[in-house]
């Protein structure tokens, strides 16, 4: 036996730890927003690719919903059109709008299709345009100064919130055993074209869906405490005393938000995971330890002493 020759035992093991699991989830769905270090590092892109077709062969339904800002600026740079953002959004006018179409809908989406197919599984790259899956508006940004007496819109072009989400198209391909790949683009009823968080887009999903987990992955551990210890299990109630009381904050507080929005909208649970860990998506399902924070609606219980 050489070095590298992994102990049988051990194989046996995980897959022993794994079976619980792979019982209570199979014929489940599982919207998974995919973005970070998960998108960029190679190991990490061939590992998430792995862990949808393994979470399909095992009878799981993995629904991915993709972001792509870095890769969106990038293109930006080169035409020489300017990024600009206000509170953390890009302003998004006609001719960003088209290269967030191209970038998103076109050279990620497709990137994260051929990967898995590559892998051994049958991904489907779509929009939320598509079917018009994603109904989205124009997203209001509301900006006051403590010496103005009201409130100022300002106009960020082509950036929307999601107003309904059709899920025939995502069941049907579910269904018929693909992994739907959507890029979070939306339309409105004229037909205008709106770049939408994709955090925002993933919870929406997962909320229409029923899903039995919604997991998005992040370049943190996962939600921490004043002490920067990682907090694994939460209720509702404790997250929203966490956002009361300002332990959640900065950039943290939207994705914590959209997670806190899925589980009051009928999704079991929420998972902040950390996607810089190979495989993180199948350690937080199949594994005892998980790699992040756990939101439910009522107290965690360890997923292990699950039938």
């Amino acid at each position: 036996m050489t070095a590298q020759t992994r102990d049988p035992r051990l194989v046996v093991e995980v897959l022993s730890e794994a079976l619980p699991y792979i019982q209570r989830f199979s014929g489940k769905t599982v919207v998974v927003k995919y973005g970070g270090n998960a998108m960029t590092e190679d190991t990490l892109i061939d590992s998430f690719a792995r862990d949808m077709v393994l979470m399909k062969e095992v009878g799981i339904n993995p629904v991915v919903v993709h972001g792509g800002g870095p890769q969106i600026g990038e293109l930006l740079a080169k035409l020489k059109i300017e990024s600009r953002f206000v509170n953390g959004m890009r302003v998004t006018d006609a001719e960003t709008m088209d290269v967030v179409e191209m970038v998103l809908g076109g050279l990620v989406n497709k990137g994260i299709v051929n990967l898995i197919n590559q892998c051994g599984g049958k991904a489907i790259g779509l929009t939320g345009k598509d079917g018009a899956q994603i109904r989205a508006r124009q997203l209001k940004v509301e900006h006051q100064s403590p010496e103005m007496t009201a409130p100022e819109i300002i106009d960020i072009g082509h950036v929307g919130e999601v107003e309904h989400v059709s899920t025939d198209l995502i069941e049907m391909l579910a269904e018929r055993d693909f992994i739907p790949v959507i890029a979070p683009i939306g339309v409105d009823a004229a037909g205008h074209s709106y770049n939408i968080n994709a955090d925002l887009v993933a919870g929406k999903v997962a909320e229409a869906l029923d899903a039995e987990k919604l997991m998005l992955l992040t370049n943190v551990a996962g939600l921490m405490n004043a002490e920067g210890e990682v907090l694994t299990g939460l209720t509702t109630a404790q997250v929203d005393a966490l956002i009361a009381d300002g332990t959640i904050h900065g950039g943290m507080l939207p994705k914590i938000r959209c997670a806190l929005e899925a589980v009051k909208g009928g999704v079991a649970s929420a998972h902040i995971i950390d996607g810089r860990v190979p495989h993180a998506t199948l350690l937080e399902i199949f594994t005892n330890a998980g790699v992040g924070t756990l939101i439910t609606d009522t107290v965690p219980v360890p997923e292990a002493t699950a039938d």
